[in-house]
């Protein structure tokens, strides 16, 4: 399971997800951190697995609580004799800070913005779209089938969550108002609005060998085949640019090109990232995110990479092709090529 904040959760988060879920004692577990792109990682190293023979089927996902993370206070010896001490955003600290450039993940964002030409209007246009998909997918209940809900006992008795919050969020007469969030010059253009929100939340696949395909894949809500792989590292400043890299050498691998593929899924950490690589790998944004994505469906950074995974299949059709595909904090990103069979299909 991918997990990137993990200050103050308990010991091996997978592992607690593992036995808390009521899987056997006996299962392993292993949290992965590659930031954004964890929960994305995860599934691709249970298919290695399977694909070695070390396993006949796994669960990979990625799960985040961005709201509970804790501030930071050094360890004793390190707190001064006199004066005042300093609290650390851990939020901050350890899932948005570019530490080789020692500032937001934003300022990024708004390198990539000037590198590409995308303005203010560009991003914000992109908002509203994103918002409009969001609404329009959750009143036709496009993600009836891969939503799980969750019971959260509290003093007042059981609330069962089962539907996204954030995409109800919205006003489009504010997002051209809205100060920008990083760069305060007077030349910024990244907003609160055309960036991802913070988010909990956690997703989860099943992936498996032929064998067991075959025997339960026919009772599956969704049965698809992985293709090939990628990750691609880059210049930590340009990471909202690194799936583009990775998408490449993940269809040269699966052996398609880009026309074979029926739809796409970025990671929308900034309104930038899908503009930007839109533009580099040349993608009619119709087939980029059609569902919205984290801009008005959440970012909760572990979980990120196998919920655009899981909202990717839920959308193909049989024998289409998709590609997911997510920036990670560090300059890196990881893809993923898919396409949809039935169990008749399997070999």
């Amino acid at each position: 399971m991918g997990n990137v904040l993990q200050a103050s959760i308990g010991q091996s988060p997978a592992r607690q997800a593992s036995i808390f879920a009521g899987l056997p004692e006996t299962t392993e577990a292993i949290t992965i951190n590659k930031v954004c792109a964890s929960g994305l990682k995860t599934v691709v190293l249970a298919a290695q697995n399977i694909q070695l023979g070390l396993a006949e089927a796994q669960v990979a996902g990625g799960m985040e609580n961005m709201t509970r993370v804790p501030l930071y206070l050094p360890r004793a010896s390190g707190l001064p004799a006199l004066g005042n001490v300093t609290m650390e955003d851990g939020l901050i600290k350890d899932g948005l800070w570019d530490v080789y450039n020692q500032h937001h993940m934003g300022i990024c964002a708004e390198k990539t913005a000037k590198k590409f030409g995308l303005t203010r209007e560009v991003q914000d246009n992109y908002t509203k779209i994103s918002y409009s998909r969001a609404q329009e997918a959750w009143e036709r209940k496009a993600f009836h089938d891969e939503i799980a809900p969750v019971k959260v006992k509290g003093k007042k008795g059981d609330t069962i969550i089962s539907i996204d919050e954030g995409y109800l969020d919205f006003n489009p007469n504010k997002i051209s108002v809205l100060k920008p969030a990083f760069l305060r010059d007077g030349t910024g253009t990244v907003t609160a609005a055309n960036s991802s929100t913070l988010n909990d939340g956690a997703s989860a696949l099943v992936l498996s060998n032929n064998i067991v395909a075959k025997e339960y894949g026919a009772s599956s809500r969704v049965l698809a085949r992985i293709c090939g792989s990628a990750d691609a590292a880059i210049d930590p400043l340009d990471f909202p640019v690194a799936p583009a890299k990775a998408v490449r050498i993940a269809l040269e691998r699966a052996g398609i090109t880009k026309s074979d593929v029926s739809i796409w899924e970025f990671n929308e950490a900034f309104a930038v990232v899908i503009k930007a690589n839109e533009q580099i790998l040349g993608l009619e944004n119709a087939c980029v995110n059609p569902l919205g994505g984290a801009i008005s469906l959440g970012h909760a950074l572990g979980s990120s990479g196998s919920r655009i995974l899981t909202t990717l299949l839920h959308q193909l059709q049989r024998h289409q092709f998709g590609v997911a595909a997510i920036c990670n904090g560090g300059g890196a990103a990881t893809a993923l090529v898919v396409q949809r069979i039935d169990v008749k299909d399997i070999v």
